[in-house]
């Protein structure tokens, strides 16, 4: 069902040039992505650090009182470092990411053969965003193009919400769902006089990591939320779910791609159905996953086994391009038609 791109990956580190001489890239994945004049443009989130030093554990922060990022070292035999997980660690019971992302376009005509610019387009700007900001999702509505990302920072995951007519000039509309949470998706068109939007909590005590649904009257203030679909114990989506990018609408409802993970964290992509005009409402639902990491460039890599998608652009002949990250270190693309994900549900 689903076609990789035969030049994958399409977008790796070692093709985007740092922000700055003393920061290498360690990671170019997860874009959102959209059509603008006539180009598919993606929002790619680059992860930098400092250069490695021999013996050192490396990261930047924003300081959000001068609003420069500046770079941390700290020695790896250092009693009060803690790291398991090449993403983060642990000092002085802190908690660090092992990198600080930005937002970045990249842009093709053909869909398939990128070009990244040198510079980053989002950069981290407010408290909330000192860790980087990350995951972005594109919904065009009336003329501008919305996005959503995840902004990181000791007081945890935010999402915050940006606009832009032409992806050269931004304007920051502030934080639309508080901690933690993330995994926020638009709709493109409002449903009965009110915008909606995934979103996914994080479970703290009860309930695991799942897919609910908050509308708004202005894009801003939500609220109204209803739970969607949750991780279903023993399947392929037994460990959590999330959305994917913003969902297309069919003759036969809302089709959502959306992620999900088992509990050896194995990230696949399934689908679900939605009623049109009430959209917590589930029609059908992926049985099995129609995506899942095969390939070397996905099964190796910062965190292997791993396809998200948080890309997607419908190419107006009933097949989808998703952009997707492969092992949480690079860009892909792949294709796949509507009619076939619809015949598979359940």
């Amino acid at each position: 069902m689903i076609q990789r791109f035969t030049n994958n990956p399409i977008i790796t580190p070692e093709q985007v040039k740092p922000s700055r001489p003393d920061f290498e890239v360690m990671c170019a994945f997860n874009a959102g992505a959209t059509r603008h004049t006539g180009k598919v443009v993606l929002l790619v989130r680059v992860a930098e650090r400092p250069i490695k030093r021999d013996g050192y554990v490396a990261t930047a922060l924003m300081n959000a009182d001068t609003k420069r990022i500046e770079p941390l070292y700290i020695k790896l035999d250092d009693p009060d470092l803690k790291q398991d997980d090449p993403r983060l660690f642990t000092y002085k019971g802190v908690n660090y990411l092992t990198s600080i992302s930005h937002l970045r376009v990249a842009e093709s005509s053909d869909g398939r053969h990128f070009t990244t610019a040198d510079q980053p387009s989002l950069l981290p700007e407010s408290q909330y965003e000192s860790y980087g900001i990350e995951d972005p999702r594109i919904t065009l509505i009336g003329g501008d193009y919305y996005i959503n990302y995840s902004a990181i920072s000791p007081l945890g995951v935010v999402t915050s919400l940006a606009r832009t007519k032409d992806f050269q000039t931004y304007e920051r509309l502030g934080v639309i769902f508080g901690p933690d949470n993330k995994d926020i998706a638009i709709f493109p068109e409002k449903i009965n006089g009110r915008y909606y939007a995934f979103h996914r909590p994080s479970m703290k005590h009860l309930g695991s990591p799942s897919m609910w649904l908050a509308s708004s009257e202005n894009l801003l203030d939500w609220g109204h939320h209803e739970f969607v679909i949750g991780p279903r114990p023993g399947m392929w989506d037994g460990e959590r779910v999330g959305c994917g990018a913003a969902p297309i609408r069919t003759s036969q409802g809302w089709l959502e791609l959306y992620h999900a993970s088992d509990p050896n964290t194995r990230y696949c992509t399934g689908a679900v159905l939605l009623d049109l005009d009430e959209p917590w409402k589930v029609i059908a639902r992926s049985g099995q996953p129609f995506f899942c990491p095969e390939a070397v460039y996905e099964t190796t890599g910062l965190m292997p086994n791993v396809v998200f998608h948080n890309g997607l652009v419908d190419n107006g002949d009933g097949s989808l391009t998703l952009f997707y990250g492969a092992a949480d270190d690079k860009t892909c693309g792949a294709t796949v038609r509507v009619d076939e994900i619809l015949a598979s549900l359940k």
